[in-house]
């Protein structure tokens, strides 16, 4: 008996509901005070813009570079997503799905730009999955200050940092894109993936982005709650609308889903791919 711990003695004494709805308030309790507050409308970005401190506040990079050199350096935690540490990896499954046929197109290797990824996010991820394919290219473009401490700390022969799409395409080719909660953040995103079509990406890859509800861009701002890092920023629920006359007739909606890793349902992903006389035809 003394080799029995009690915690091992109240498990086996308790029935498995009341272990189950523990485990639901725990998760709770760690994911409500993480929830981000949306204030206000307004008629412009600019003046969101400047009631708000900003993406580009240095305090938030400092946050994220803490995150994942504790994650690297095997603090414990196996997965960070916006600075935040988790003990378990929560994916996206249709996103894996989705960077996994991309690499099926061109024979097992994945070649993509991961617009806005941060300092590899979602590239670490889904490592263990990617590690499966032949080849793998993830090049993140970033804010020239988060490109500058991911080259400094993070680059490998597989994930490479930059400043611009075109910078990337200058030394790689790249047969594909994503977007991964990125697109809400930037002033312009129709303008972005109207000027898609020129670099003729095989695929387009979309997760974690809001939709507003009656189909009209929703500006606002988002704060941060204090437990991640004290922050706020203009912030865009997209018309779905827009989203697809932006893409243009250059590619076809493979799948629409709901983001699995956000728990409302304004939050989408899809899969596009990039439209040919032969793969219209097969439609």
């Amino acid at each position: 008996m003394s080799n029995i711990s009690c915690k091992s003695i109240i498990k086996s004494i308790t029935p498995p509901f009341v272990w189950a709805l523990a485990r639901y308030i725990s998760i709770c309790l760690r994911i409500i005070p993480q929830s981000a507050r949306f204030v206000g409308e307004y008629a412009t970005w600019e003046e969101a813009s400047r009631l708000s401190t900003g993406y580009d506040d240095p305090s938030i990079l400092e946050k994220v570079l803490k995150a994942t050199l504790a994650l690297v350096g095997g603090a414990g935690a196996v997965y960070e997503r916006d600075s935040v540490l988790f003990d378990h990896i929560e994916y996206s499954w249709p996103l894996l799905a989705g960077l996994m046929w991309g690499a099926a197109m061109h024979g097992g290797v994945l070649r993509i730009v991961d617009f806005g990824g941060s300092l590899g996010s979602t590239y670490r991820q889904n490592k263990f999955f990617l590690d499966t394919l032949k080849e793998v290219s993830w090049n993140i473009v970033e804010q020239p200050h988060f490109v500058s401490c991911g080259q400094e700390n993070f680059e490998s022969c597989e994930m490479h940092f930059f400043n611009s799409i075109d910078d990337v395409l200058k030394t790689n080719k790249i047969d594909g894109i994503l977007f991964c909660g990125v697109l809400q953040y930037l002033e312009s995103p129709y303008d972005l993936l109207q000027s898609l079509e020129k670099y003729r990406f095989d695929y387009i890859l979309v997760d974690r982005t809001p939709f507003s509800i009656d189909n009209q861009d929703k500006i606002t701002i988002q704060h941060v709650p204090k437990a991640i890092y004290v922050a706020s920023y203009p912030y865009r629920f997209l018309s779905e609308d827009r989203f697809l006359q932006a893409i243009g007739s250059a590619y076809r909606v493979v799948d629409w889903f709901v983001s699995e890793l956000v728990n409302d349902s304004r939050f989408k992903g899809c899969i596009l791919k990039r439209v040919t006389s032969k793969n219209h035809l097969a439609g």
